[in-house]
């Protein structure tokens, strides 16, 4: 491995001087500014952004001084200074020989099963946990090619975390053991509305993180739906501000031509419009609170798609596009989304009228977590 590192030195300088990885690079490729962390501690660890953000129920219920937070991005790291008090980049894994320092436990999140992480924390007396374990489709074929790599791996994890018995049956047929079916910890703080506004009379439908090609199809959807429901409303919210200017040409055009009185709610703060754009940041959660159907964008577009959870406490009925390669593990842990192209959006939006609001399959359960932790510290 050390070979490695020195065949790439070259890149990794190269990769050192972009904004990106400014930080992470110097931390993690040559330890700078990145002493080892306190020793004794209850050691978590996570990659980016969303994954330390969802480890802040499991750092608070221990305290500052009792825990430490390593993470691989720069993302995730300013995250990481919001929760914890000693926190370093993980370093590339050859370094990690003489970096790490004898901790009380080693909780890693999701996916970082990196072989010498567990092998050196447990070997210098921490006992070692994975959380919110997940397997994709996807990994799945690619892990078991190499089944052999992560038996290996998980003979020096004490415990795991899963987040669905699919998860739970295929981090077994890998070798894992003590696992327990907990749901996606990432759902352990649901969104909460900064504002509480009155909710317009009728049905109101809400086009949430749209993008480029999406509110066109989704509007004329609504228009045509709206015939059989001369009450409903239509909160748009796109994804990008820098669009807000754009989308409110096209909605403003497509009300007149219906006779449908369009507002944008930075001139007015109301939602008594027939389409109302939401062309300022931070409202999105506000508006599911108010919501009965919310149309999640960024899956109509070859763009990934964008968090289901969110719409979780409020109730909604949830209807998404296909192309929700980026949040495929979002999807899996919620049921009851309905889905759809543009072309049939007017049928979707009939049957979420009628459907259950969108729920968890798995209840969220941190108690195993916890209690698996204090058991060994």
């Amino acid at each position: 491995m050390w070979g490695i590192y020195l065949v790439f030195l070259p890149l990794i300088l190269l990769f050192s001087f972009k904004k990106k990885y400014r930080e992470s690079i110097p931390a993690r490729f040559f330890l700078w500014r990145n002493p080892p962390l306190p020793e004794n501690r209850i050691w978590f660890h996570a990659c980016s952004f969303g994954e330390t953000r969802a480890l802040k129920p499991l750092i608070e219920a221990f305290g500052e001084e009792e825990t430490a937070l390593t993470t691989t991005t720069q993302t995730g790291y300013s995250e990481a200074k919001k929760l914890a008090k000693a926190v370093r980049y993980l370093p590339f894994e050859p370094l990690l020989w003489f970096w790490i320092k004898p901790q009380k436990a080693l909780v890693v999140m999701e996916a970082e099963l990196w072989y010498l992480l567990f092998y050196l924390a447990k070997r210098r007396g921490a006992k070692t946990f994975l959380i919110n374990a997940r397997i994709s489709d996807r990994s799945y074929r690619n892990y078991r090619r190499i089944g052999w790599f992560y038996r290996k791996i998980f003979s020096q994890i004490d415990a795991v975390y899963a987040q669905s018995e699919k998860d739970k049956v295929r981090l077994e047929e890998l070798g894992a053991v003590n696992v327990q079916v907990t749901g996606n910890i990432k759902l352990a703080q649901p969104a909460k509305p900064t504002k509480l506004y009155p909710k317009p009379a009728g049905i109101v439908v809400t086009a949430a993180s749209t993008h480029e090609g999406e509110e066109e199809g989704i509007v004329k959807a609504f228009i045509a739906w709206r015939e059989r429901h001369p009450d409903a409303k239509l909160i748009v919210v796109p994804r990008h501000p820098e669009r807000f200017d754009r989308v409110a040409v096209m909605l403003e055009k497509a009300s007149s031509q219906h006779g449908l009185r369009f507002g944008r709610w930075s001139e007015t703060a109301s939602l008594e419009y027939d389409i109302v754009l939401v062309d300022v940041m931070g409202e999105l959660v506000n508006m599911y609170a108010i919501s009965d159907i919310v149309v999640l964008g960024g899956a109509f577009a070859p763009v990934g798609g964008h968090n289901p959870a969110e719409v979780l406490p409020f109730g909604c009925r949830l209807v998404s596009g296909y192309e929700i390669f980026n949040q495929q593990a979002m999807f899996s842990a919620v049921e009851g989304a309905i889905f759809s192209d543009l072309d049939d959006l007017t049928k979707a939006l009939d049957a979420a009228l009628a459907a259950e609001p969108l729920r968890l399959k798995t209840p969220l359960s941190l108690e195993p977590v916890l209690k698996g932790i204090r058991d060994v510290v």
